[in-house]
């Protein structure tokens, strides 16, 4: 009998404080996975964060993006440290556990998506133009280092 551990069972989540705290240490990366749409309509704020959808809307439903692994490795090596997140901590597991399968040794999925990192008052960046706001606040925030 051919057996092979899961790799799901090898996810480690962290918590969205702890994944917050890490990323400011500037040795991981943030691996969004949700649909580009959605970020847009805001993501982690964080220099350098990954948009790479694992699922595509489509009329049917949910479609996995058959490019995901590869478009990973564009951007990024599979010694990397990458927190992965989307909207509520479900499509990052998928995701964790393709990369995890696909050889990647530092890939963590961060526990309750986006919807976490907003119910903690945590930053965070919208596509839309160079503001940024955050939760606690309705008024966008301008990024002066934007501003010359």
């Amino acid at each position: 009998m051919n057996t092979k551990p899961s790799s799901e069972s090898q996810i480690i989540t962290i918590d969205v404080l702890i994944a917050n705290d890490l990323l400011h240490t500037g040795k991981y990366r943030y691996l969004d996975v949700r649909t580009e749409e959605e970020f847009k309509k805001g993501h982690v704020d964080f220099d350098g964060v990954l948009n790479i959808p694992n699922m595509f809307n489509t009329p049917e439903g949910r479609v996995k993006n058959p490019n995901f692994l590869e478009e990973v490795l564009r951007v990024s090596t599979k010694d990397d440290h990458l927190i992965v997140g989307c909207q509520s901590g479900v499509r990052s597991v998928t995701a964790t556990v393709d990369l995890l399968d696909a050889g990647f040794k530092h890939a963590y999925n961060m526990g309750g998506g986006y919807l976490a990192l907003v119910q903690n008052g945590l930053p965070v960046a919208v596509a839309a133009g160079d503001t940024k706001t955050s939760p606690a606040s309705p008024l966008p925030m301008v990024n002066h280092s934007l501003i010359k």
